[in-house]
């Protein structure tokens, strides 16, 4: 089965990839999803770049504590998602295949290491409507199939 993929794939741009790994973080009622909001406005799931050298469980974990002070427990695995977007900020384009994961637990331990994010607690349909990406939407969604939430 093919990932599913968003935004638009233009021809005859060059993409930067940049591999991302994020986590659908719930609270334990299961009725709000945490989300991390960029200094340009823009909503995202906790998460971030893969770096060298990492693989997703650890690239997780240091974002994690990065945007958030927390540290968690990672559990299913939602797939792949791609992604195609421009960023005017860096005027770039960029090929962002996400790899998604839900977080079963998480414990806050810290201050974020950046300090320049806003981080906020939404209802799970008020998480979908926010997000900028079309993976991290696709993401709740499979993460409300797997808890049968409506």
């Amino acid at each position: 089965m093919a990932n599913p993929t968003f935004g638009e794939k233009k021809e005859n741009v060059n993409y930067i990839a940049r591999y991302g790994v994020y986590a659908v973080i719930p609270d334990k009622t299961k009725q709000k999803i945490v989300l991390v909001q960029a200094p340009n406005g823009a909503w995202f799931l906790p998460g971030g770049e893969i770096e060298t050298d990492e693989n997703h469980q650890e690239a997780l974990k240091r974002e994690l504590i990065e945007e958030l002070g927390f540290t968690a427990e990672i559990g299913t695995y939602f797939g792949q998602a791609d992604e195609y977007f421009y960023s005017r900020h860096r005027d770039t384009y960029y090929y962002n295949p996400a790899y998604l994961y839900e977080a079963t637990s998480f414990q806050e331990v810290q201050k974020p290491l950046e300090d320049f994010n806003h981080i906020a607690w939404f209802s799970i349909d008020q998480a979908i409507e926010n997000l900028k990406r079309g993976s991290h939407k696709w993401a709740i969604e499979s993460w409300k199939k797997l808890y049968k939430i409506d």
